[in-house]
């Protein structure tokens, strides 16, 4: 690319060619997704969305408003994500032999990288912090977050991020190094396009995102929690959501900086990462780890706060080991950052020092299993009601423990370096973050999504979605385990041996599944809307959970509580029940609320504009972005009023929460 023409000097290396014209997928693609804006944007117009969106959602400030927005960009990127996914599995099941598939090498390549990346920073990423920032505040007792517009602008870096990751797929390529892109294979010299400039600047403005948001859920559990409620009084998921953010503060500026040492290597020639002038290749492997391995608790932990909730309410019991559950979720938040060279066994550290990191993954399965137990006896003798979401719990406690007995197997230095570049580690991966993270934000949006809406989600759907995702989860991964015990390496498009062909069409049958449970889900929130009065419980929420979130209407107003809680109990909720708690239902008193504003949405389309002008070396536009990005911050800083006051009379309790509050007072 550094030969072709220009359209202009200003332009630095965008030129029509650029455009992916000559890759059939890519234009079928790009027609489609233009074609489906433009009828997304005619039923905007004609039934009058624009203001309502920009008013009410892209601009709130609002944290239960963020958080969905959060978990329908992670939806988004789950389509996007998935499809990648898909034609991996279709081009692996037919690429044998003579048969080249249909997938171009380069364009693999891209794919296989873009997946990664598309899942860990753009799918997971969103459905945990949107959860958090859904639910947090609910349980603690709080109005918002510490930062509501720091939230707001959290979100939308994370968005812009991925929007600049898409705009690969149409203007220039994407990375071909895989999602972590080790040099040398992502130096200039290796890869001299813009794929990795992509995929540096993407997660450059999605990563400030995700750490903004970090300092914002801290800042609010730490200073925010209702009166009573200490740390030991916390619920688990507000636990866990604590312990992954300060995961989250401590990593991401490691991927910051490694990354931005890597764009430095390509753009300006230094040597960070190079094997010569003082370079080391070795030196990223081990800071792109420090960040990653934290980063698979950052996701999974929260999902644990998720199933000791549900486990709990769908049980009819407390919480089993509440103490030494948040002393596990604190214990693996520690030895997280004591097990990241296990991702590097193969590469010669020498056996002491294999021999310490094998032996602190092997410990960090110990408070892991604990959980597991602590689950099982809080079911032990309850009244379980196998609801959706206690089915999602149940099918992720036996799919987890399953991925974590192979991850002990990996553990063990000798067997990695047998399994390590197999197929082997690639299923061993998927089984704890499919059957971890993915079964747990599914039963989330079916525990707490009558808590955002107000109604149920429809049943026949949702177990439809549940039996794709399950069986075709075991149908795509469990062969890959058989492959790579058979030595089947991974990152390969095409293959000789034809008698491997079975067990890649068998995993390409299991990808066609979970794409039946993709669309199933859609069909489901499709459905439970246009039934969204018979599924409507007018007496309150469904599940009548423990904890202090359940205490308000659903959905919440915009000030969750008209009158801030007091906290005697781990099982806020439940304990006002039993003690007759009554809340006031008159006299109320002006709430002073933060109003909207349109910086966040501003500044971060201003950064991801800047990271597109770095992308293709356009210096003037990247100044001139970073300046406007700079402006319109300070501007912000000085304009910014919080002065919207909701009035005492609409400061109300709705007749579903009046209802459950007399009714509570008669337990």
């Amino acid at each position: 690319m550094e030969n072709q023409t220009t359209l202009h000097p200003l332009l630095g290396r965008l030129s029509l060619e650029a455009i992916p014209y000559h890759e059939p997928i890519l234009l079928a693609t790009f027609t489609m997704v233009v074609l489906g804006g433009l009828a997304v944007m005619g039923a905007m117009t004609k039934y009058r969305l624009w203001g309502p969106l920009w008013r009410d959602w892209v601009t709130s400030i609002d944290h239960k408003k963020i958080g969905i927005m959060y978990m329908v960009l992670g939806l988004v990127m789950l389509l996007r994500g998935f499809a990648d996914a898909l034609m991996m599995r279709l081009q692996q099941a037919v690429a044998f032999g003579d048969s080249m598939g249909y997938l171009p090498p380069h364009h693999y390549d891209q794919i296989f990288t873009a997946h990664g990346v598309i899942m860990i920073f753009f799918v997971a990423m969103p459905f945990v912090t949107g959860l958090m920032n859904y639910v947090v505040p609910l349980q603690i007792g709080a109005r918002d977050v510490a930062f509501p517009f720091l939230n707001n602008f959290s979100f939308w870096m994370t968005a812009f991020g991925g929007g600049l990751t898409m705009v690969s797929l149409f203007v220039g390529e994407y990375a071909k190094t895989g999602w972590l892109a080790y040099p040398p294979l992502s130096g200039i010299l290796a890869s001299p396009d813009v794929g990795v400039d992509y995929y540096i600047w993407s997660l450059q403005v999605a990563g400030v995102g995700t750490l903004l948001s970090g300092v914002n859920l801290i800042a609010t559990i730490v200073k925010m929690r209702a009166p009573g409620m200490k740390l030991m009084k916390m619920p688990v998921f507000t636990w866990t959501s604590l312990c992954t953010n300060v995961l989250i503060v401590v990593t991401f500026p490691v991927l910051t900086a490694v990354l931005a040492m890597l764009s430095l290597d390509r753009t300006f020639g230094t040597h960070f990462f190079t094997s010569d002038f003082g370079g080391d290749s070795m030196l990223y492997v081990n800071l792109i780890w420090i960040w990653g391995h934290p980063e698979v608790y950052i996701l999974v932990l929260p999902v644990f706060g998720v199933f000791s909730e549900i486990v709990s309410t769908f049980s009819g019991k407390r919480l089993f080991g509440y103490t030494s559950m948040v002393y596990a979720t604190v214990v693996i938040t520690i030895l997280s950052y004591l097990v990241w060279l296990h991702h590097f066994f193969t590469m010669g550290s020498g056996a002491s020092v294999n021999s310490f990191f094998g032996i602190t993954t092997m410990i960090i399965s110990i408070p892991t299993g604990a959980k597991i137990f602590n689950w099982l006896f809080t079911m032990y003798r309850g009244r379980i009601r196998f609801e959706l979401p206690m089915m999602w719990t149940i099918a992720f406690m036996i799919t987890f423990v399953i991925g974590g007995m192979t991850g002990v197997l990996l553990a063990v230095p000798p067997a990695d370096f047998v399994l390590h570049n197999s197929l082997f580690l690639i299923a061993h991966f998927h089984n704890v973050i499919i059957g971890g993270v993915v079964f747990g934000v599914f039963a989330a949006i079916n525990y707490w999504f009558p808590k955002a809406f107000g109604y149920k989600l429809d049943v026949f759907w949702g177990k439809v979605s549940f039996w794709c995702w399950v069986v075709g989860f075991y149908l795509a991964f469990m062969p890959l385990y058989v492959l790579g015990l058979m030595g089947v390496t991974r990152r390969m498009s095409h293959f000789e041996d034809p008698s491997l062909q079975i067990w890649f069409q068998v995993a390409a049958l299991g990808a066609v599944l979970i794409a039946g449970g993709i669309g199933s889900m859609l069909v489901q929130f499709y459905v439970s809307y246009r039934r969204r009065d018979a599924l409507r419980d007018v007496t309150g929420d469904p599940w009548d959970g423990r904890t202090l979130e359940w205490s308000t209407s659903s959905p919440p107003p915009d000030y969750n509580f008209a009158f801030t809680p007091r906290v005697y109990d781990n099982d806020t909720w439940t304990d006002m029940k039993r003690k007759n708690y009554l809340r006031p239902v008159t006299d109320f008193v002006a709430i002073h609320m933060p109003k909207n504003t349109a910086a966040g949405f501003v500044i971060a389309g201003l950064s991801a504009a800047t990271g597109f002008a770095l992308v293709w070396q356009m210096w003037i536009f990247a100044a001139l972005g970073l300046v406007a990005t700079v402006g319109a911050a300070i501007i912000h800083t000085f304009n910014y009023k919080r002065d919207y006051y909701i009035p005492a009379e609409e400061v109300v309790v709705t007749e579903a929460e009046r209802t459950r509050t007399l009714e509570a007072a008669n337990v």
